[in-house]
């Protein structure tokens, strides 16, 4: 067994300085220290053990790191999208992640995403503060150890460092984190190491790589044991066109050993598994060599993992970003294997719920864990463009239930062809590149639709009212009793029962009018002409008697459960006073409700 480098992934948000630490990292300051042997691969960068410690020099000495790791295999593709696109069966590609934050700026949408990721996915990971050389008063020292550099600054400025730290520690927290700066932390598995650098300086960088190295061999050792010999294991980072080469994948292998003529399986964006025969294993020359040559890649025979390659094989047109790739074995069914992958991760058979489509497979995982720990149902889930099934599917989902008939689309668009359907639909399209953003706008939609729903409901629930029956304002007894009232309380409607004060039913609201003029409601304090039907006035009631709107037993114990802190003072009085002239009757009457 071997033990190959750790893969290591840069998330943050934009221009925290994700790709300054990166260039710096693999760049010229490293070249000036003529510590040689970096490497470069497709997609990613190798710094090896020995060039690690020649730039770090004591500091790795203090932390007591034994010779067991081989380097630090950086991916070169920084973000979040690229963090979820690199993925192994069963959780992230990377290792080893840098969650990178602008010291001065604190914690952004993107870097919460990153986070939250880092998360679901529970990779181990550093926080770098980026930027000390923007803390006011920051005397910059280039390439130094930060400890190096923080010990001859003013002591403002390092209190004014120390405070910033603590608001990072103080956000990290909140989030279900324990840190504290590198040089202060007690336990290393159970608290996040903040290592304050300058990416542009260089500044802290030692103290980066030598973290990054002394935990994946404190932690990772068994989890980076691979075997030399057996079939690769890798993903797809991209496909690319290549002059002379055609359409090439660019991919990460990081088990095992892939060799020229191997048969190789994919996952096409039909979610089928393609099978191919590599043609040519290449990696670029270097930098050095490149320079003096037209060439931009030297061919390899075999690589062994960790390793990023560009693979020349047939038919790569459908493959999609993302893709597992295996070595085709004997021993094992890979094509079985990699169609029992997709299926973990698309959706298509659950009976209801949204539609989900996203760039890679890495991404569609990721949205899928994330919904389901929500408790949102996915209907159905599945790569690439938004198109016309998916609308017409979204379209029988909003049939069946207002809050299915959504897509939510992360990194890809809507095919051209089906921009006019969407339209012409009422499917609502939630789409972006930040996931936890697209998520939070369709939980507001579906509180939106949750709020329309309840006020209808509560519109149509029969509320406690009551008013009075005017002296003197009798305009017929009977058939209907017409008569002039007050309304003393609440909302009176048209077609309401109406009980008077022992209970006993007097009539339905046939009509009421002002002027000359029919009103389907009234509210307090409006006087009318109302007509009640069945009631006659002597008998069901009097001249100057209040009588109550009929609220039914089942309305009373929706009100008392969801709407009570909806009603107005009187509403609430009168919903008391009609709860006594029931009980009258009914002494169990609303049992266990508002007044219980």
């Amino acid at each position: 067994m071997k033990i190959r480098s750790p893969i290591v992934s840069v998330l943050g948000h934009v221009d925290h300085g994700k790709t300054t630490l990166l260039d710096y990292i693999r760049g010229s300051t490293i070249a000036d220290k003529e510590a040689g042997g970096i490497t470069q691969h497709i997609g990613a960068t190798e710094i090896p053990n020995d060039t690690i410690e020649e730039i770090c020099g004591n500091f790795i000495s203090k932390l007591t790191i034994k010779d067991l790791i081989p380097g630090l295999f950086f991916i070169d593709t920084p973000g979040h999208a690229a963090f979820t696109s690199l993925r192994k069966r069963g959780g992230a590609l990377a290792d080893l992640a840098v969650l990178i934050v602008d010291i001065n700026d604190g914690f952004k949408p993107q870097t919460y995403e990153a986070l939250n990721i880092l998360k679901m996915y529970r990779t181990p990971f550093i926080v770098v503060a980026n930027k000390i050389d923007m803390i006011f008063g920051w005397e910059a020292h280039e390439g130094v150890s930060f400890k190096e550099s923080f010990n001859q600054q003013a002591q403002s400025v390092k209190t004014e460092l120390d405070t910033k730290v603590y608001e990072i520690v103080g956000t990290l927290h909140k989030e279900g984190f324990q840190s504290e700066r590198f040089d202060r932390v007690s336990d290393f598995a159970s608290q996040i190491s903040i290592i304050p650098i300058s990416a542009k300086s260089g500044e802290g960088i030692i103290e980066v790589l030598a973290m990054l190295l002394g935990l994946a061999q404190e932690y990772l050792t068994e989890q980076l044991e691979i075997n030399e010999d057996a079939p690769a294991k890798g993903t797809v980072l991209e496909i690319k066109e290549e002059v002379g080469l055609g359409l090439t994948i660019d991919s990460i292998i990081y088990d095992g050993v892939l060799r020229t003529n191997d048969e190789i399986a994919l996952i096409t964006s039909s979610n089928e598994v393609l099978t191919t025969k590599i043609r040519s294993i290449l990696r670029p020359l270097p930098l050095e060599e490149m320079r003096d040559s037209k060439k931009k890649f030297q061919k390899f025979d075999e690589v062994v993992a960790a390793a990023g390659i560009k693979i020349a094989a047939p038919n790569l047109d459908d493959v999609i970003s993302g893709s597992p790739l295996r070595v085709l074995s004997d021993d094992v069914d890979v094509e079985e294997e990699l169609l029992k992958e997709i299926e973990d991760i698309t959706i298509s058979t659950e009976d209801e719920g949204i539609l989900v489509k996203a760039d890679t497979l890495g991404s569609l995982e990721a949205i899928v864990k994330l919904l389901r720990e929500l408790d949102i149902p996915i209907r159905e889930a599945n790569i690439g463009d938004v198109n016309r099934r998916d609308i017409i599917n979204s379209s029988i989902a909003l049939n069946e239930n207002d809050a299915h008939g959504a897509i939510i689309a992360f990194n890809v668009s809507v095919h051209p062809n089906s921009a006019d359907d969407l339209k012409n639909s009422d499917v609502k399209l939630f789409e972006g590149d930040v996931i936890y953003q697209i998520i939070e706008d369709y939980e507001a939609w579906i509180d939106e639709i949750e709020r329309a729903k309840k006020k209808a409901f509560y519109n149509a629930i029969i509320k406690p009212a009551k008013f009075m029956a005017l002296p003197k304002l009798v305009f017929r007894q009977s058939k209907p009793a017409i008569v002039g009232i007050e309304s003393i309380s609440g909302t009176i409607k048209q077609g309401q029962t109406l009980i008077n004060k022992n209970g006993e039913y007097v009539g339905v609201i046939a009509s009421m009018e002002d002027k000359g003029e029919t009103l389907p409601d009234i509210s307090r304090g409006q006087r009318v002409a109302m007509a009640i039907k069945d009631a006659i006035v002597g008998k069901h009631f009097d001249e100057g008697d209040e009588l109550y709107v009929d609220v039914p037993e089942k309305h009373y114990k929706f009100i008392e459960r969801e709407f009570k802190d909806k009603l107005t003072e009187d509403e609430f009085e009168t919903l008391y006073e009609f709860l006594e002239i029931k009980r009258k009757k009914d002494p169990d009457w609303g049992k266990f409700g508002l007044f219980e």
